[in-house]
This record gives structure tokens, sequence and C-alpha cells, in this order.
């Protein structure tokens, strides 16, 4: 009897014949083109996925390897209203910025208006805002911090979900499973050989302590959190080894490895986790019945969605639902999820420096959509691929039914450029995203730098010597339209409504020649579409903002009109690195002042780098790896100062 398709996924008719187990290169799928079945056994699912895999195999193994793709790319907006949810603002606290109210991200620092949490260093500082003092300290592990990156936060109620990135990280507690043969003194129970991300939940009603614990092989892709329900998207391969054969030639090595292929097991394939309560661990792997294929695969890539429920005691085991296939870009308004992947980790590094142009099958972006809208397992809903590269997550934006993709296609490097870029638009149809109109020919020669969707219109800016900044119809979701066009120097990086048809931008301002010249921020007018204009500009010579590629590290607070972005400026013998505030008038900026964060004793004249801002009942908060800092918004004068370092 065949295994039932995971979490509701659609049955497909003919779901036991043959598929396409071939590189994604060789047989892309056209938008509509996709369907998702489930494996009739567990050894039909390692039979095709090794069929597919051997087909991929090279001399070098799976080259490029999936695991030389990075990941963590800042790839967040803001809400079309203010930094953080409307329903924070209206509470006068802001939150940190995402893209969409109702979807909160994982951010180095969070709030709910009566505590402060911030993770640094292996350790989660939690702040009382009202007295201004620090209420708990917690070590989270040792080797935190370490080669996977920086820790993410998502909190509710008294539950803060640390998630942890893969890297060295993974490997702090060693230990093995319950009924292992192997202990190590003072370690955790895990099992042996997990490198990937963790999942700490910890409880903040007293002193915060840990109350459990999450790991699975892979990498942390992104995650989302809609009341206490947070899904995680992980991103895993297979745990093969193919050694180097120095004397081999390459014939001979592709042939070694493909046996290597032959001899894997599933244990090879799925994806291990352990959870750890009440100083309890259990161990599992994901199983051949939670696995769905696409069409056409690779066999070299998995990406999970895990589930779990703040509201819950502890962590359990996720309920995963895995598909095989990439993901890198995370999407949600809140009732659905999308996880899309592109190609260009495969063929840029392969073309990039040569004047020709990737091939139009490698340009693809594969798109899967999930319903969220229960509390249990996500739900398949649609995929299908589209056309180009998306820069980032706001390059998707799901309204009235429909979703909008911006993507860029072609050569953007050498002397002489073919890309150009456009904005699909689909709708699930069955088990199909299917376009329904399209706008092409943006930015032709340029690349994509910035899309931010605001209801029915779409602003889509483009670089390469000047910055043109198209605002798109999209009301008529079966003939999209390109409405207006401005061309200035320099370029925004993160778009961001301001409201009363005004749209921020953060940037850099360029020559005439297509050269940066330090962070700009821009005002922009686009009440009426078709002639959007540039009010104001502020421009920080040789500066650069962390919010240029990470939207997180921007704030915009409504109540103040008052716009604050980490800087820092390359025209002294140190780096100078402060929050920059300003305040958008009817005609432009003006400056509030700065917030700097010094390092202490010992370090005369260097501060550290300031990496998020937030604001809680008037006072202005600013975080950074040295500490918190309170700032008066009334007086910019200093308030307080946490130092964590």
């Amino acid at each position: 009897m065949g295994l039932a398709l995971v979490a509701g996924l659609a049955l497909v008719t003919g779901c036991t014949a043959e598929p396409v187990p071939v590189p994604p290169r060789d047989r892309p799928v056209p938008a509509g083109g996709f369907q998702l079945v489930a494996f009739d056994s567990c050894s039909e699912a390692l039979r095709q996925l090794k069929t597919a895999a051997k087909a991929y195999v090279g001399p070098w193994g799976f080259e490029p390897s999936g695991d030389m793709r990075t990941f963590g790319r800042a790839e967040k907006a803001a809400a079309p209203a203010a930094a953080g949810s409307a329903d924070a603002a209206s509470k006068g606290y802001s939150g940190t910025n995402t893209h969409e109210a109702g979807a909160d991200e994982p951010d180095l620092v969070k709030t709910d208006g009566k505590r402060i949490v911030t993770a640094s260093h292996g350790k989660l500082y939690v702040v009382d805002p009202a007295t201004r003092r620090l209420t708990g300290e917690l070590d989270l592990a040792p080797g935190a911090d370490g080669f996977g990156g920086e820790d993410g936060l998502l909190l509710h109620g008294d539950r803060a979900l640390v998630l942890r990135r893969d890297g060295w990280a993974g490997m702090a507690k060693p230990a093995v499973p319950e009924g292992g043969a192997r202990a190590v003194p003072g370690g955790a129970p895990m099992p042996d050989g997990i490198v990937g991300p963790q999942l700490i939940m910890v409880d903040l009603s007293g002193a915060p302590r840990i109350i459990g614990e999450y790991r699975i092989d892979g990498s942390l892709v992104d995650a989302r959190q809609v009341g206490t329900t947070v899904r995680v998207v992980v991103r895993s391969a297979p745990r093969l080894t193919f050694p180097y054969r120095e004397r081999a030639t390459d014939e001979q090595r592709t042939t070694a490895n493909r046996e290597i292929i032959d001899n894997a097991t599933a244990d090879d394939w799925l994806p291990r986790y352990e959870v750890t309560a009440g100083g309890r661990t259990s161990a599992g792997r994901v199983g051949c019945e939670r696995v769905s294929r696409p069409a056409a695969y690779s066999g070299t890539s998995l990406v999970t969605v895990l589930s779990f429920d703040l509201g819950a005691a502890t962590l359990g085991a996720g309920d995963p639902v895995t598909v095989i296939a990439d993901g890198d870009t995370v999407y949600s308004n809140g009732p659905r999820l999308y996880v899309a992947n592109d190609q260009r980790w495969r063929v840029l590094p392969m073309l990039t420096g040569r004047n020709i142009a990737p091939d139009p099958r490698d340009e693809t972006t594969e798109i899967y959509q999930f319903d969220i809208s229960g509390a249990g397992a996500p739900r398949y809903v649609a995929a299908a691929s589209v056309p180009g590269w998306l820069i980032n997550q706001y390059a998707m934006s799901e309204w009235d039914g429909h979703l909008r993709v911006a993507t860029t296609s072609g050569r953007t490097w050498g002397d002489r450029p073919n890309s150009t870029s456009s904005v699909s638009v689909l709708r699930a149809d069955g088990t199909a995203l299917t376009q329904v109109g399209k706008v092409t020919g943006l930015g032709k020669g340029e690349r994509i730098y910035a899309v931010r969707f605001v209801g029915g219109t779409g602003y889509v800016v483009t670089f390469r010597q000047t910055d043109p900044l198209y605002t798109v119809d999209l009301r008529d979701p079966k003939a999209p339209k390109v409405s207006g066009e401005l061309k200035i120097n320099g370029y925004s990086a993160y778009l961001h409504p301001a409201g009363d048809g005004r749209l921020l931008g953060v940037g850099q301002e360029a020559s005439d020649r297509g050269r940066v010249q330090g962070t700009q921020l821009s005002l922009f007018d686009v009440a009426d579409p078709a002639r959007p204009t540039r009010i104001a500009q502020h421009h920080v010579r040789q500066g650069h903002s962390e919010a240029e590629f990470d939207p997180h590290a921007f704030l915009y607070w409504p109540a103040e009109r008052l716009v604050v972005v980490p800087l820092t400026v390359y025209d002294t013998r140190l780096p100078s690195n402060v929050a920059l505030a300003l305040r958008v008038g009817d005609g432009g900026f003006t400056e509030v002042g700065t917030v700097d964060h010094t390092l202490g004793t010992g370090r005369p004249g260097e501060l550290a780098q300031i990496r998020r801002s937030l604001v809680v009942d008037g006072v202005l908060w600013t975080v950074s790896d040295a500490g918190l800092k309170a700032t008066s918004l009334a007086t910019m004068k200093t308030l307080g100062w946490l130092h964590t370092a």
C-alpha cells in the first residue's frame, strides 16, 4: 500500500509513474508545471534519489556543492505600515522591522513592549525598558556564536525561541541518543554527528532558563512566526563524503563517486534530529512517508519545514514536511508560506568573468506555496517555476490571492550586459501556480537592487550606472503595466512605505558612471504613480549601512516620522560607527542626531557597530555587541547604558 502524502499534499494522477530524476538545468519546469507527489515506499524513495544524484555527481562530488551556498542572506524588508507590526506601533513600541505585519521574523533583538530580549556572544539578555535595567542573563551553550553565525530570536509571552545557525556551534554539546553506546562526560545526550541548526526554548517568567532544545541536520534558511506557531525552514544535503583521488582521471573519480551513492542508505539522505526536554533526549529521523518530490529534481538537496508551538510546554519533534528541492528564500504573509530557490549559485561561478550569458534553462526560480493558516503541519498548495533570479524575499508579495514575483534574467556582468527584469503575477490553480500576467523589459543591462510591493502597486529599482525607480500597476493581475519611471544617480537597496504617497529608500549615491559614493537616504513622492519624484536626499560620504543589505537594521517610527539606520563612515583612521536619526518632513529630512556605543576602557576612541534600533514608550533603544543604550526621542540625550560585552 502506498504511503500517504504528507500533511495533505494532494495526490497526483499516476503518482507511481517514474519521475524525471535529472538536474533542474536539464529539465526546467515552466510556471504551472510543478506537482509534488509522495514516494510509494522507502526503498523506492532511496532508489530514485540515488538515480537522480548519480546523474548530477561529477569528479569532485556535487559541484558546485549545495553546501557552498551562502545562507541567511540579508533579504528581509519592512511592512507596508510601520516598522514591525501596526499593532505594536499602536501600543507604543516598534518591534523590529518585518516584511509583513503578523508574520514575525527572527532577529537578534525582540521586544513586546514589556521586555527587550537580545542574544549576543552565546548569551541571552533580558532588559526591563521601564527601569532600564538588566533583569536576566542566560548562558545558551558553550561554543556558541561560533562558525555558524549569529543567533536569531522569536518572542511570545514568557517564551523566547533562540535559533542558532549551522556550523561548529551545532557541535557544542557532544553526546549520543538514548540507547547509544558512547557518552561524553559533562555532555548532554545528542545523536552523534548532527551538525546543523539548534533551537532553544527559553522560559522568561522568572530568571531565564532553558526548557527545551531541538537540533537537526542541515542549514537554517529562515523562519516565520504567526501567533504562537513558528515555522522553521531547513535545507539539508545527503551526508556523503567524496574523497579526493589525486592520481585518478575525472572519469574514474566520477565512477567512484557514483559507487559511493550506490552504497548510501536512507540514513545518509534524510535529516536526523534530536529533542531534549526535562533532562532527557530522544532522537529521530524524517521518515520517507514525510518526503515528497517535484517532477524534476537533482537529489542533492532537501527542504524541510518544521512547526513548533511556543505555547506548548516544550519543543516537540517539529512535525516535519520535506520536499526534494533547494530553498534559500522564505516569504510569508501569515496564512501562506513560500519557499523559493534560484539556480544562480550553480551557474554564476562558472560564468562570472566570462563575457557570456547563462543558459536560459539555468535562470529559473522554483517557488513552493504552503498553507500555514492552521496550527498543524504546513499543507502544500501549489508550486511554480519562473524565469530569472530573486534579489531577496521582497521580490515576492501576495495580494488579493495573487503572488507577484520580481526577477532579473540574463548576464549582469561584463562589457555588454544583456540583463532585463520583469514582474510575474501568479495565481494558484489546483497544484500549480499559474502565470496570469507579466511585465517585462525593466532595466535593460541592469539588475534589480530593491523591490517593494504595496497593495496594487509595485516599486522596482534597477541599477548599473543610474537608478530607474519603476512604478508598476498591478491592480489588474491579467494586465500589469509600468506606470512611471524615475532616473537618478545611485540606487536604493531597500524601500519602505512612509504613508501619504511617500516612499523611503536607503542605498548608495553614485557618480554619473555608477561609482558608489556613500550611503544615501531618499524620500520619494509616489502619490502619482505616473510621475514619481525624489523630494529629498541625505548623503553621507564614504558611508555604509547594514540596512542596505539587511532591512532588520532599518527603523521607521511613524508616530515621530523618525528614520534610524546604523551607519559606518570610513573617512577617518578608525571607522565611525553610529546610529543616524532623521525626521521626515513634508519637504525632506532633518537630522535629529546620532547615537554611538563606546567599547569601554582600554579601547579609547573605538565605537561598537550598532546593529539594531527600536522604540519603546518614547525611548530609542540601540543595540550593538557591546550593549544596549536608551536615548530620549525628545532630546536625543542618553538615559541609560547597559554594557553586555
